[in-house]
């Protein structure tokens, strides 16, 4: 890739410089939301999230992947205050799932598996602790899962070295109406070609077994 694209996308990316870092919540307990029509929630936060949206949206029995803000304590974040780390909170989504096609243990194999969890607010070319990897927890059970889940992976491929949070979920910040299906809807942007793309399809070929019919 040669410079001058690299510098492109950088300029198009989620980033923007960051000058905060703070864990204001992983004190307090942990909110359970309620499903609505048979779907849970489940809350992610591992880079862009036009990235993680697009990646969860692949994997069978989720039915809709929203992207906002989360793991902060300010309240109506917005894109500009949380991409310049004006606020404690990381780009983040927002899963509904079917718990009957799809288990939120999946879901954490799904999180684990389609980014770097040893990246220290970095993902790609975004850095900053906006792009922080948490995996947030609403019960005693979630909790369980996500830390076995940890344990696993740093006995097993990362020697120790996975720096992801787990943190007890508070609330989800809806983001602005364009970000949403953003990499569904702006295909040639050379954020989206080079780095969101790219990052899918690594997934899928690791996880064809996980995938949406249509998302092969």
């Amino acid at each position: 890739m040669t410079t001058l694209l690299l510098s492109l996308i950088m300029a198009l990316s989620c980033q923007q410089q960051s000058t905060t870092q703070k864990e204001p919540t992983a004190q307090l307990d942990p909110v359970q939301t309620q499903a609505q029509n048979g779907l849970r929630k489940a809350y992610f936060a591992s880079g862009c999230f036009w990235c993680v949206e697009a990646i969860f949206e692949s994997v069978q029995g989720v039915s809709e992947v929203v992207s906002g803000y989360s793991g902060g304590t300010e309240a109506n974040p917005t894109y500009k205050e949380v991409g310049y780390g004006r606020t404690t909170h990381a780009e983040a989504v927002e899963v509904y799932y079917n718990p009957k096609e799809v288990s939120f243990e999946t879901l954490v194999k799904v999180f684990f598996g389609s980014h770097d969890p040893t990246t220290k607010n970095r993902q790609g070319p975004d850095s900053g602790p906006q792009y922080r990897s948490i995996a947030f927890y609403q019960n005693d059970a979630e909790k369980e899962i996500i830390e076995a889940r940890v344990k696993e992976l740093n006995q097993t491929t990362y020697n120790g070295g996975i720096v992801t949070q787990v943190l007890p979920f508070q609330k989800f910040w809806k983001a602005e109406a364009y970000h949403q299906n953003y990499e569904r809807n702006n295909p040639n942007n050379p954020y989206i070609q080079n780095v969101s793309i790219p990052r899918l399809k690594r997934f899928q070929a690791k996880f064809p077994e996980l995938l949406k019919e249509n998302a092969h």
